[in-house]
């Protein structure tokens, strides 16, 4: 039987082996073809180009700041958005394992950290130079974040960093789990009618959450079973109108895309739109999204009640239920949705 060591070893040889064959192929892909997760595949590299970090993960993303002007990438299982600035604001909510923080500024988060369960200090040689970067996953061996070095960044507070955090365990094995498998209600279960009146008299769009709670509601299915008033679905590849409408008439919008350790948000304007096979692109100086259409399965458009008026998106689904990606028009609170949006929403 192997060992740890041996069974990581060959690992690392199978990705050799299959980088040689397909050299363009990304770290995520190959660990699917490998049979493993994105996690255990990097961790093949300890002791060489990665260096395995403490679980205090709170205390390592409030020194981000120093970092500087870095690249932010977070992903949804067909959704990557990035975002190149500085960590400007990080406040902290809540305690112990339900800790959350709330990033503001060019890099915009919401970042549970219940999702998180390992770090990585990881050094990539590529053809632009030497690569450094701060990359965490959840329990699950899933990537929540990722934040790359950029020309502008600070060197020595990213070494700082890493020398503070490197845990005394640089071992290749990581103790995976699976998430459990959530619990829903049926059709037939559901008290349909508090449901309606409780989406019907929402003051904020956060309310969703409770009550998707309150009702044991999958969100695809809320947005299903909903009168038609409040959602309905639209073409799965809407996401192309929004963004061509919104760079051809410069209308601000929200992007939201993540995973259960994080989610990351663009707002403002869009301006460089590229299709590239089932890839829809923005390809901004600052921001890119990168859609991939084909996990795209259904989408659909959502009205909220808040306090500032109707609130309207568009929110699109894979295969598995599972949220790829949100749209929303950019408002301040206090404010309503700019009509422009609502139109855009209402033509798709």
């Amino acid at each position: 039987m192997e060992t740890i060591q041996e069974s990581a070893q060959s690992l690392k040889q199978a990705w050799e082996n299959l980088k040689e064959s397909e050299p363009q192929l990304r770290i995520r892909d190959a660990a699917a073809k490998l049979g493993v997760t994105e996690a255990q595949l990097l961790a093949t590299g300890i002791g060489a180009n990665v260096i395995r970090l403490t679980d205090n993960f709170t205390e390592q993303l409030e020194e981000f700041p120093k970092l500087g002007r870095v690249m932010s990438l977070t992903r949804s299982e067909g959704c990557v958005l990035e975002h190149k600035g500085p960590f400007q604001k990080i406040e902290m909510h809540a305690a112990g394992p339900h800790k959350i923080a709330t990033v503001i500024g060019p890099i915009e988060q919401r970042v549970f950290f219940a999702g998180w369960k390992f770090g990585f200090a990881v050094t990539t040689e590529t053809p632009r130079g030497t690569m450094k970067s701060l990359q965490y996953f959840d329990k699950a061996g899933e990537a929540v974040m990722k934040v790359y070095l950029q020309e502008k960044s600070n060197p020595e507070a990213y070494e700082e960093l890493v020398k503070n955090n490197t845990a005394a365990d640089q071992s290749a094995e990581l103790e995976l789990e699976a998430f459990p498998a959530p619990e829903y209600v049926s059709r037939e279960e559901l008290d349909f009618e508090g449901f309606s009146k409780d989406w019907e008299t929402m003051k904020d769009t956060h309310d969703f959450f409770g009550m998707l709670r309150k009702y044991k509601l999958n969100r695809q299915d809320a947005v299903k079973w909903i009168d038609d008033k409040w959602a309905y679905e639209v073409d799965r590849l809407s996401a192309r109108k929004i963004v061509e409408t919104a760079a051809e008439t410069k209308l601000p919008i929200m992007i939201f895309a993540g995973n259960k350790g994080n989610i990351q948000i663009h707002q403002g304007k869009v301006q460089t739109i590229r299709q590239m096979g089932d890839w829809l692109n923005v390809l901004d100086p600052d921001f890119n999204m990168h859609l991939n259409e084909n996990v795209v399965d259904k989408a659909y458009v959502v009205h909220k009640n808040t306090e500032d008026g109707l609130v309207s998106a568009v929110e699109l689904f894979d295969k598995e239920g599972e949220m790829v990606a949100q749209f929303f028009g950019l408002r301040k609170p206090g404010l309503p949705q700019k009509p422009e949006w609502k139109a855009l929403v209402d033509s798709l």
